[in-house]
């Protein structure tokens, strides 16, 4: 099973993600969405009081969530919760946010993306030919 890390943006926000080349799947870092949909200081401790909520009120969402070892910020990779895109949409309700429409809008371009380039291999080089130029690497 072939996966890949990647760090994906939402307005400048970083959200750990991986590719499972298997499933065709993108996974999220949960504690990376609850950081960027509620600008929480302590987005761990956010998603540990939701997910122990959503737990008592039954929901599915909880029990179906894996655990994947992502990147942290030292460069180590540790067991970290992480969603598909049908279940982040579903734990997105649960978080009171602004910005929790745009990030759906951000979440669903970013599925559509890897499938276009699952279709026509070329976009992924364009589209990493583009990210280098705009990091000012020409």
């Amino acid at each position: 099973m072939e996966k890949k890390n990647e760090i994906k943006l939402f307005e400048e926000e970083k959200a750990r993600s991986l590719w499972d080349e298997t499933l065709e799947k993108w996974f999220f870092s949960i504690v990376d969405v609850v950081s960027v949909l509620t600008e929480s200081p302590n987005p761990n401790n956010y998603w540990k009081v939701l997910k122990n909520r959503l737990k008592k009120e039954g929901s599915q969402l909880v029990t179906n969530c894996n655990q994947l070892k992502m990147q942290s910020t030292d460069g180590k990779y540790y067991k970290t919760d992480v969603a598909d895109t049908e279940q982040l949409f579903r734990l997105i309700q649960s978080i009171p946010s602004p910005k929790a429409e745009p990030f759906k809008l951000w979440l669903a371009k970013v599925a559509s993306e890897r499938l276009d380039e699952m279709q026509d291999p070329e976009l992924s080089i364009d589209r990493a030919l583009e990210q280098y130029m705009n990091l000012g690497y020409s």
